[in-house]
């Protein structure tokens, strides 16, 4: 008969009892992740196993997402001061033997959390209980894995929870662009007076570029085009908003183009805070007359071409929000042949770099117009557009790109 000595049964007893203590402390964790608890009661459970069940009375975890903060804080009064820098040097369980920084020197085990080569948190710890004392690394990789496990578990639910922002933002701009695009006019003019055709390519969902007709009434109508600086939703925000301010404007009143500018800068001016700006040119034709005036507000300067004559339009201002007013405003009217093109476009076709850095510039465009403006008006954008595919070969488009072009006959 073989006797087993009390103090080996006892060791055994206790091995079989931490290893059922880890088991279930993991299962209880994993259980909670699983059953889509909030972080702090996942943090509540993981402080009463590091705490009530293991005996450790003061630590601290650090976590990092946009930048280190510290996510629990036990045992410690006050602040902890300039300790991140300190502890980003550790990748490995360490004793804290001693350490320039006061505050770390008052714990005994520093534990990182790494996924892959990204520290995603560190775990100090102090206060050990008396029989982790003589072996300050007793149930440190335990600690090391449960930490392991909910930080991993609140970093998914960060990212869960930005994709849900990244996602209902994604919705919003969707919307924005839809309604962006019931700005642009749907039917533009092709008879035998008039034959208005645009082409438009946005850069993002939401654009800063504007173009439009507006029909006033049976002999008169407004052809118009804009750009605000900057992009994205704020600038595509502000360019609706003038887009409705000026179709309002035109709805109760024909008003002359030099008073519209300035009620239009006002506009502007008071909605952006002076942080935005737009460029603009607008154009009116009376038919019996056949007369067009024109401000060009800043923008690129629009072309006028008749058989081999070219014109460009850049009589007017400043942009619109510059300043909070106007300091001088020109205007032209011209007399309009029959056969008359005007093209007006934004900068995103000038400025367009081929795999050389070298823009398109004006120049390039009006000579493809005058060989080609005899053609039909969305014949002639196709062969602009195709032209510019061409100079950027496998460069992409950095700006919003925006063509209208009117034959008048």
């Amino acid at each position: 008969m073989t006797f087993v000595s009390e103090k080996i049964l006892v060791d055994l007893e206790n091995r079989l009892m931490s290893k059922d203590f880890k088991l279930n402390s993991l299962l209880e964790i994993t259980n909670a992740i699983n059953s889509n608890h909030t972080v702090s009661e996942i943090l509540t459970i993981y402080n009463y196993i590091i705490r009530e069940q293991l005996g450790i009375k003061k630590f601290v975890l650090f976590n990092k997402q946009k930048a280190w903060h510290i996510l629990q804080k036990v045992g410690i009064k006050g602040t902890i001061k300039d300790i991140e820098d300190h502890i980003l040097r550790f990748t490995e369980i360490t004793v804290i033997e001693s350490s320039n920084n006061l505050a770390l020197n008052k714990f005994d085990v520093i534990i990182p959390v790494f996924h892959k080569d990204k520290p995603l948190a560190y775990l100090i710890i102090g206060g050990l209980p008396k029989t982790s004392r003589n072996n300050p690394l007793h149930n440190v990789n335990f600690i090391q894995t449960l930490t392991n496990i909910i930080i991993v578990a609140i970093e998914n639910k960060r990212l869960a929870k930005e994709n849900v922002k990244q996602e209902g933002y994604k919705k919003e701009l969707e919307i924005a662009s839809q309604m962006q695009k019931l700005l642009f006019p749907s039917n533009l003019p092709n008879n035998s007076n008039l034959d208005i055709s645009a082409k438009y390519l946005p850069h993002h969902k939401v654009s800063g570029d504007y173009y439009d007709y507006i029909q006033i009434n049976e002999d008169e109508f407004i052809i118009c085009i804009a750009d605000v600086s900057g992009k994205g939703v704020a600038a595509g925000m502000l360019m609706a908003n003038f887009q409705a301010t000026l179709r309002t404007l035109f709805t109760y009143q024909d008003f002359e183009l030099e008073f519209l500018i300035t009620e239009l800068n006002k506009t502007v001016f008071t909605n952006a805070n002076g942080e935005k700006f737009i460029t603009f040119f607008i154009a009116k034709y009376n038919a019996k007359t056949r007369k067009l005036k024109y401000v060009n507000a800043g923008h690129n300067w629009p072309l006028l071409i008749r058989k081999n004559e070219t014109k460009i339009l850049k009589k007017g201002c400043i942009g619109l929000g510059m300043l909070d007013e106007i300091p001088f405003l020109e205007s032209e009217e011209i007399d309009i042949k029959p056969n008359t093109t005007i093209i007006l476009y934004t900068d995103g076709v000038v400025e367009l770099e081929n795999e050389e850095c070298e823009q398109y510039e004006t120049e390039r465009l009006t000579k493809v117009v005058k060989s080609f403006h005899p053609l039909s008006m969305e014949d002639l954008n196709g062969i602009i557009f195709g032209k510019l595919d061409e100079w950027r070969g496998d460069k992409p488009f950095v700006d919003d790109t925006a063509i209208l072009s009117c034959r008048i006959y």
